[in-house]
């Protein structure tokens, strides 16, 4: 056993449970093994599920990948729509829960949880970046202007108000004013 097949198996929980139950016995049934081998391969709870979330963001990443394909957006919305239509996917929906526990967790000031969803966020824009559109005059910023309609947009949704979402964004003009995008875009 290693830590490459420990991580799987203790994704699968997390993304089913949550963090909530992220004890150490839970973690080790879930992951068919002890909770001192846990220890051994990991270190302390802490390294555990710093590594545990560093996994699941890029299985996270893995997955936006594989869905959006190799072609770029043309345009920041066509960016902004591809990925907002993959993150309301059912598939996706585990990946979302999680992200609201560890921003609820990163509020609350627990440990681990800001710093967590700080490295989950830099990988995010990181990623973001790398599908603005080739012609794209500022990709940075296009990454952190994009991700911030994202998580807004995302939230809502979640918490029920995706009309809301949708009546922000067009009385925004989303459609003609993604930061950098001439109108009619």
């Amino acid at each position: 056993m290693s830590k490459e097949t420990l991580l799987p198996k203790l994704a699968a929980h997390v993304l089913q449970h949550g963090l909530g139950g992220a004890s150490l016995r839970p973690l080790a049934k879930a992951a068919e093994t002890s909770d001192r081998m846990l220890l051994y391969h990991f270190g302390n709870k802490e390294a555990l599920i710093r590594e545990l979330l560093a996994y699941i963001a890029e299985v996270y990443s893995t997955a936006l990948d594989m869905a959006l394909g190799d072609s770029r957006p043309k345009t920041r919305k066509e960016c902004f729509e591809r990925v907002l239509a993959q993150g309301r996917q059912p598939a996706m929906q585990p990946f979302m829960v999680l992200w609201w526990e560890i921003v609820a967790g990163s509020a609350r000031g627990l440990p681990g949880y800001g710093e967590a969803a700080g490295e989950m966020i830099t990988k995010q824009l990181e990623w973001l970046q790398s599908q603005m559109p080739a012609d794209d005059p500022d990709p940075e910023g296009g990454a952190r202007y994009l991700l911030t309609l994202l998580e807004g947009t995302l939230m809502l949704g979640t918490v029920g108000h995706k009309q809301t979402a949708l009546e922000g964004l067009l009385a925004s003009s989303l459609a003609s004013s993604l930061a950098g995008e001439p109108k009619g875009d």
